[in-house]
């Protein structure tokens, strides 16, 4: 694969298809308002026009639109400040594009250059209807996708063109209704829905008072995103309302609720299939064909007859099994039922043969004790004892078979639950290497954590909570990110544990801070005003869990003499100072480390624990910078961290035996001091 394969003529930056290159524009005409636009292929093969394009704000407004046909708008950057689009939060870390806008009377228009002139990247409108940034990747010789927007397929207007309906958890993300087929298979084959779906068969279109057997029916079809362009009906009641529908041949479809009767005629778009748990879900009436029905009801006799003809072979083999399943219960610890997927369903019993009655424990925290177990086909288990479950049977099935779906190699995988009563249990698979706090703290230099590794372990970590905050069809806040809840495998691949369970056990903050007793050094300030919680306070945790990588100690320690031991503050000062980064280092590394890197970590942690939520990076990014493919800039100190400045005589940053070292601290921290207004000035 070759890393491009652009035309670079002066036509290209006039008149752009599907790819944006540095130097070009997309512009605007300020004298007939007639905008430029970077438009979508048709599909993979086809570079014909597509149905989705990017163009500039013919309003004025100073921001980018995405248009399904040029005409439904779907998505906007958000006004230009000078600096960054609002509504695209990841320029605000040191983007790889630095964009420049120019307006004059003749036309308006942004063009865009390379920071790092060296990397090689592609903007484009994606056949997806997604815009696209890519950064090529030498070593791998392939593309890497930096950035695109929006992030939801589904989000997407009328991706899955008339009467196909969009799921964002599903691959191929779209589908027909029932009754309908795609227009063009071809087409679809190449993920080009735009042509969406067709009839199967025709509406007959019969009077609604007939007692044809053959008129017109309705199927109803749960938990929809409704299509756009309803038209309102005075209708009394759901009757009516289907009446009104019927009675007019064009009509397609109906929904009733709250607000009265909906109805639409012609091609049903940007439909959207949303998950039960989604409260924003609606009922739609699909206006279908007889025969549809009856193609389900002419099975029916053949169905019973063949049920019939079975049931009496079922009850024999029912019995068999349940004789053999006692037989083996009584030799073996059980392996369960696979339900909910992938998901086994344990039972209580079981897992306490499996852990010879939860003898042997692992560790615990807020949401439970963990204990380790064997199964009967001598695999090993960590069952972790749910506490204070005030959740249901069928919500808490919900919630652990939401959890189960998520899957990824920095992820610890549930294999399995145990709902019996009040037991509310979960069976993970085992991590030999326990998790990094047993590693990273423990005294024994022998077997210390060198410094390639932990750098590892940091980049694993960052795409485990990327992944959650992300790319999971909602996304998923951990709430709990420290190192007790990263554990590492045989090959120390590190394994974020406990996600989702902050929902599954009803969390809330006074929970955490009874609970969390070893987590108050992560907790972001939001959690002490009682604002909403965003994937941003992970950051912040990650960010504190990065600083104890750094110096292989815990962040904050009480010493005899009163004073606190608080190493992010120094750590920040002695970067933003240019003092000397080694100093920093675990002392048990005896200076084996990248020095880049040291330094990059440093930076990285300083801007995730910003007090404003906003400064900080998302998770994305986080992977971004440590994998070499953004620059960090030099990050203002938190006031949060100024504080301990400010209270220096009763701070120890750092110790050591070094006398020079601490004498260091002390001068580092004095000019911190003198620096404080300056530092907060600064911004992303």
């Amino acid at each position: 694969m070759e890393p491009l394969n652009w035309v670079s003529s002066p036509q290209s930056f006039d008149h752009p298809t599907d790819t944006w290159l540095p130097g070009g524009k997309i512009s605007l005409n300020n004298k007939t308002k007639k905008p430029q636009y970077l438009t979508s292929w048709k599909n993979v093969e086809d570079p014909a026009t597509g149905m989705f394009s990017l163009e500039l704000d013919p309003e004025g407004s100073n921001s980018y639109l995405i248009r399904w046909n040029r005409t439904e708008q779907y998505w906007s950057s958000g006004s230009w400040n000078g600096h960054i689009f609002s509504l695209v939060p990841e320029m605000r870390l040191n983007y790889i594009y630095n964009f420049t806008f120019v307006s004059n009377e003749n036309e308006s228009y942004f063009t865009y250059s390379l920071y790092n002139e060296s990397i090689i990247s592609r903007f484009f409108m994606d056949v997806s209807g997604q815009i696209k940034q890519l950064t090529w990747l030498e070593n791998a010789q392939q593309w890497n996708l930096f950035w695109s927007q929006p992030r939801q397929q589904c989000e997407v207007y009328a991706f899955c063109g008339g009467f196909g309906t969009c799921t964002e958890n599903s691959k191929p993300y779209c589908s027909c209704l029932t009754g309908y087929e795609p227009k063009s298979q071809s087409d679809w084959n190449l993920t080009d829905y735009s042509g969406g779906c067709v009839r199967k068969t025709e509406l007959q279109c019969a009077s609604p008072n007939s007692s044809n057997k053959d008129s017109d029916r309705f199927l109803s079809i749960l938990n929809m995103k409704l299509p756009n362009h309803s038209q309102s009906i005075g209708a009394g009641n759901v009757g009516e309302c289907e009446t009104t529908c019927l009675s007019n041949c064009s009509c397609t479809a109906y929904a009733y609720d709250n607000n009265g009767c909906s109805i639409w005629y012609g091609d049903l778009l940007n439909l959207q299939q949303l998950t039960q748990d989604d409260s924003s879900g609606q009922t739609l009436f699909l206006k279908l064909a007889a025969s549809e029905f009856h193609d389900s009801k002419s099975n029916k006799g053949t169905l019973i007859g063949a049920v019939a003809g079975a049931v009496g072979g079922v009850v024999v083999l029912v019995i068999v099994l349940v004789f053999v399943i006692l037989r083996r219960r009584k030799r073996h610890v059980g392996i369960g039922t696979t339900v909910e997927g992938s998901l086994v369903a344990f039972g209580y019993r079981d897992l306490q043969n499996a852990t010879k009655n939860f003898s042997e424990k692992l560790g615990g925290g807020g949401f439970g004790s963990v204990f380790k177990g064997t199964l009967s086909d001598s695999s090993v288990i960590a069952v972790k004892k749910l506490e204070s479950i005030s959740q249901g049977e069928k919500q808490f099935r919900t919630e652990v078979s939401t959890i189960g779906t998520v899957q990824h190699v920095n992820l610890v995988r549930l294999r399995g639950f145990c709902s019996e009563g009040t037991q509310k249990l979960l069976v993970y698979d085992y991590m030999p290497n326990g998790s990094l706090d047993s590693k990273m703290f423990q005294e024994d230099g022998s077997k210390v954590l060198d410094w390639k590794l932990r750098y590892q372990i940091a980049l694993g970590t960052a795409r485990g909570l990327t992944y959650l905050h992300e790319k999971c069809r909602d996304c998923i806040i951990h709430c709990d990110v420290k190192p007790e809840n990263i554990l590492l495998d045989a090959d120390f691949v590190p394994k974020v544990a406990d996600f989702g369970l902050a929902k599954l056990v009803g969390r809330d903050f006074s929970r955490v801070l009874t609970t969390m007793r070893g987590t108050r050094g992560y907790l972001a300030p939001e959690w002490i005003s009682g604002v909403a919680i965003t994937a941003k306070a992970d950051v912040y945790s990650y960010g504190m869990m990065l600083f104890e990588f750094v110096s292989g100690r815990r962040n904050s320690e009480a010493s005899k003499d009163g004073k606190v031991r608080f190493f992010p503050t120094f750590a920040a000062n002695t970067v933003h100072q240019e003092g000397n980064v080694l100093s920093l280092l675990d002392p048990r590394l005896e200076g084996n480390a990248d020095i880049e890197e040291v330094i990059r970590v440093i930076k990285i942690a300083s801007w995730c624990v910003q007090d404003d939520e906003s400064h900080r990076p998302s998770m994305g990014q986080v992977v971004q910078i440590l994998e070499g493919f953004l620059d960090v800039t030099l990050p203002p100190i938190p006031r949060t961290l100024q504080a301990f400045v400010d209270n220096h005589e009763n701070i120890v940053f750092f110790t050591d035996s070094s006398s020079t070292q601490s004498s260091q601290v002390k001068s580092t921290s004095s000019q911190a001091k003198s620096n404080t207004s300056s530092n907060n000035s600064q911004s992303l």
